[in-house]
């Protein structure tokens, strides 16, 4: 398996996995009809949109043996200001279900902290819903809860985001030291 940079002619292949996250996911947690109304080609525009942009996001994907996208990763400077300490911000990270468990999230988280250090951004946030079970993942990697309570509103549910944080990005050896305590 290999992670690498996205590019424009992968947009339909990350708008899948993406959707197809959403669905797994976020199932039980988002409303069902939120769910039914993902569609591949809005996300493909979405992607499409998203990898055209010159405003530092970059997006990396990893790819199984066969080269198909079974996972990526979004991010880029934190846009909004609201968090000073934390320069980075990661939107978006998804591996397809039946690739969980084998180190392609860290790995892919890996990579974009990588990039971040080289545009001299040294600390990150997410922002993960309250009841996403990956929240756990961020915590073993040593992020930091940093928000407990931001409501949105989706399908008429309000839903609880969290923010983890980095304050400083730690090395791929401090991820696999972090993940192993």
């Amino acid at each position: 398996m290999i992670i690498r940079e996205a590019t424009i002619t992968d947009t339909a292949d990350i708008a899948k996995v993406h959707v197809d996250c959403w669905r797994t996911t976020y199932k039980n947690i988002m409303p069902d009809e939120v769910l039914e109304q993902l569609s591949y080609e809005q996300r493909t525009e979405l992607w499409n949109e998203n990898l055209s942009s010159e405003d530092g996001h970059l997006v990396f994907v990893a790819e199984n043996e066969k080269g198909e996208i079974i996972g990526f990763v979004s991010g880029g400077p934190e846009k909004s200001g609201e968090y000073p300490p934390y320069g980075g911000e990661i939107t978006a990270i998804y591996v397809l279900k039946e690739y969980n468990s084998l180190g392609l999230g860290r790995g892919l988280l890996m990579r974009l902290l990588q990039h971040f250090s080289s545009m001299q951004i040294h600390s990150a946030i997410v922002w993960v819903l309250a009841d996403n079970p990956a929240c756990t993942f961020y915590e073993r990697l040593g992020a930091k809860l940093v928000v407990e309570q931001h409501l949105i509103h989706i399908g008429g549910k309000n839903l609880n985001m969290l923010a983890y944080g980095w304050g400083t990005i730690p090395t791929e050896s401090a991820f696999v030291l972090q993940e192993r305590e």
